[in-house]
């Protein structure tokens, strides 16, 4: 019975902490929404920036110039709601964790977050610019760009999302080398496959166009490379302070 009492208190807390995540992108949301346009020029600046002169971006569906703004707010009140609700992640899951545990887990959710949106940032404020003026000006003569909103939208969500989770590499390679999955000096020495790698998936995560795959790539790149030497400090460390607890729990339960 204490056992069905647990999974249900389990449960209800889960129920809890996922309403209190989706109030919090609710609540963004509603702050956000009134200035839906503007954060849709915004973020179509970019591409406005460097249409042919006299062309403008179209909506081919009746819906769009309302429903194009609207998902994009609900998406950014997703990403700014983000650090509270991996909060609400780490609130449920912490209890079971040991204490070597939790004093990794908080840093990691921590740059984790940043290293997404620096990811995004780096998408906005670095890719869009040279992809869009390379798309624009590759247009064959007598063609006018002009792209329709909800395309556009899909598109740019699309490379923020590939951004952000490639910014992700750091904490990936940190937790494999934390848990003795692999170390330093064997990510070092794979290094000719990763970097073959990070091209193939710029290439397929990207615009077909080299400019977009190298400013993925070479980002991806280089954050292993940041990975692997902060990895090599972290490497096996999991595994020998589980060992470490977990000793000393017996040692507390079986005094000699």
């Amino acid at each position: 019975m204490t056992d069905a009492n647990n999974l249900i208190s389990h449960l209800i807390e889960l129920r809890n902490r996922i309403l209190r995540a989706l109030l919090s992108v609710l609540v963004v949301f509603l702050c956000l929404v009134y200035f839906a346009e503007d954060l849709y020029h915004y973020l179509a600046r970019p591409l406005m920036d460097v249409l042919p002169e006299n062309a403008s971006m179209i909506a081919t569906d009746v819906a769009s110039p309302f429903f194009a703004p609207f998902k994009l707010t609900l998406v950014l009140s997703f990403f700014i709601a983000i650090p509270y609700v991996l909060y609400q992640v780490w609130a449920f899951v912490a209890p079971g964790l040991y204490q070597n545990e939790k004093k990794l887990v908080v840093p990691l959710l921590i740059s984790s977050t940043l290293l997404f949106y620096a990811g995004m940032a780096f998408a906005y404020f670095v890719v869009f610019p040279l992809a869009f003026a390379f798309f624009t000006n590759v247009a064959p003569s007598g063609v006018t760009v002009s792209t329709d909103i909800s395309s556009y939208l899909d598109f740019v969500l699309k490379l923020f999302f590939a951004f952000g989770v490639s910014f992700e590499i750091p904490i990936a390679i940190i937790l494999l080398c934390w848990t003795g999955v692999t170390d330093a000096k064997t990510l070092r020495a794979k290094r000719p496959f990763v970097i073959v790698g990070a091209f193939v998936i710029g290439m397929l995560l990207t615009p077909p166009d080299v400019i977009s795959q190298t400013l993925l790539a070479v980002p991806m790149w280089i954050l292993f490379e940041i990975g692997v030497i902060v990895g090599g400090i972290y490497a096996g460390k999991g595994v020998r302070e589980d060992d470490e607890q977990e000793n000393s729990i017996s040692d507390t339960h079986n005094p000699s």
